[in-house]
């Protein structure tokens, strides 16, 4: 099992930077593929960002590319989420999640992963 607490979310001004943790429990986070999802109201669960097990390689949405960092530091199970000149569109609320195995090469599909957190809210004001 692994639990999930998203932390970091908040409001900001459009154009502005937030940082989102993702802090796991269990021994199964340096084996795990880490994601973000986002959730708008009204909108779809969106996958925004992955990362594989040792960090060596990223994906991103094309809408947040050059704007967010996906990392992960195995010492402290935790996943982050940098993101950077923040629009309006970004605001939702930003799930981190765990799959447990390697990332596949459809990482944006949330059924590929088997745990998620409860969810941190970034809301945008332009």
């Amino acid at each position: 099992q692994v639990q999930l607490v998203e932390s970091g979310g908040g409001s900001v001004q459009a154009g502005g930077s937030l940082r989102l943790s993702c802090a796991a429990s269990g021994d199964t986070f340096s084996r795990s593929c880490m994601g973000w999802f986002r959730q708008a109201p009204g909108k779809e669960r969106e996958g925004v960002a992955a990362i594989t097990r040792l960090g060596s390689i990223t994906y991103y949405a094309d809408s947040v590319k050059g704007r967010f960092t996906v990392s992960r530091d195995n010492a402290k199970n935790t996943l982050y989420l940098q993101m950077n000149s923040l629009k309006p569109e970004d605001a939702a609320m930003y799930y981190c999640a765990a799959r447990s195995a390697g990332c596949l090469s459809n990482w944006a599909d949330s059924h590929e992963f088997d745990y998620w957190g409860k969810g941190t809210l970034v809301t945008i004001s332009s």
